[in-house]
């Protein structure tokens, strides 16, 4: 058999060749190095307005602890309540993207209408409003810590924006049950920052298995603070309910105070370990929401009239060190499962923790 021959193509489908220029790139050597340039100032409008939002708030201080004294007019604790939440409101606002200037307006319209009207029910909502707005904007205030220290001087600020919030939650003059107000408060505040933290660790699918497992452990130690210390009071028998208040009778005549359950055991702990997390993840988010355990009661902790104020401060100051050295505790168990080992491996996972946060007078989103 003969091999088959292929015939040539007929002239009219035969195309000419397409001669292309070929123009020479730049050399790899003089391309452009990918940069990122982080500023080290705040711009200037922004200090501005960190500035007058300080004297806005230190202005509102001094009205409120003029009235503690007591010296100066009437007055002067609701204008200084009404200070105080109008600069949270607007600070809350910008800290988490959202419009300051409609919120710190709205909020000042608000108070200003309560002080006006004078009315028990109000006062007493925006007592609610305030010490809400105080704990979720002690907990978005804070920054990320590489080191312990750090985490330490975040919950420190936490505790003293919201100590502050306490002295305009009170400010009000609220009319109140106080355990009732005191849950209240703390289930709004952890709505509240856990909305705005759903946004900040890009929502639940941000979480990964590491944050479930840590945002598990802090919904299990909250609900079981909360049940055991509601069972107890409802259904502890008189003598066992004796029995676990010599201890807080001692610290109360020895010490001043007994610190606040949950302030010692979730709140503090989680806020100092979400910090110092923010620095490597996202997931530290999830982990700084349990800080309202903390800072919602250090902002509802005046309304107990039946104690001092000295006692309310040695309270929120033992809460403060025992969970920080809790939290000092589960940072390093936390380190020595998932961060480096061996000689200089502190050293190692210090210099890999380089997530970016704005600052604290900048937005989040």
């Amino acid at each position: 058999m003969r091999p088959a021959v292929l015939s040539p193509a007929p002239a009219a489908y035969v195309e000419e060749p397409v001669h292309e220029e070929v123009v020479a790139g730049p050399p790899a050597a003089a391309a452009p190095e990918l940069t990122v340039t982080v500023p080290d100032h705040e711009p200037v409008q922004s200090r501005v307005l960190a500035g007058v939002w300080l004297v806005v708030v230190g202005l509102g201080l001094a009205a409120l602890v003029a009235a503690l004294v007591p010296v100066g007019p009437s007055w002067l604790d609701g204008v200084g309540a009404v200070a105080v939440v109008t600069a949270y409101s607007w600070a809350l606002a910008a800290r988490t993207g959202g419009r300051p200037v409609v919120f710190g307006v709205l909020s000042l319209v608000v108070g200003l209408a309560v002080l006006v009207v004078d009315n028990d029910h109000l006062r007493t909502g925006a007592a609610v409003m305030t010490c809400v707005v105080s704990a979720v904007l002690a907990v978005m205030l804070t920054t990320p810590a590489v080191r312990f220290v750090r985490a330490a001087r975040e919950c420190a600020v936490a505790v003293l924006v919201a100590g502050i919030g306490a002295l305009a939650t009170v400010g009000f003059d609220p009319v109140v049950s106080v355990v009732r107000f005191e849950y209240v408060t703390l289930a709004l505040a952890i709505l509240g920052a856990f909305a705005v933290v759903y946004r900040l660790g890009a929502g639940l699918h941000g979480l990964g298995r590491r944050g479930v497992v840590v945002v598990a452990i802090g919904a299990v130690v909250l609900a079981v603070t909360l049940l055991y210390a509601e069972m107890l009071r409802r259904y502890g028998s008189a003598g066992l309910v004796d029995h676990l208040l010599d201890g807080v009778r001692w610290s109360r005549d020895h010490l001043g105070a007994f610190p606040r359950p949950i302030e010692t055991v979730l709140g503090v702990p989680a806020l100092a370990w979400g910090c110092h997390m923010r620095a490597r993840r996202r997931q530290g988010w999830w982990l700084c929401a349990f800080g309202v355990a903390a800072t919602a009661p250090v902002a509802n902790a005046l309304v107990n009239p039946a104690i001092s104020l000295l006692e309310c401060g040695l309270s929120v100051l033992y809460g403060l060190v025992v969970g920080l050295v809790l939290g000092f505790v589960v940072i390093r168990v936390d380190l020595h499962l998932t961060g480096s080992r061996g000689q200089g491996g502190r050293r190692l996972e210090e210099a890999g923790a380089v997530r970016p946060e704005p600052p604290r007078s900048a937005a989040l989103l």
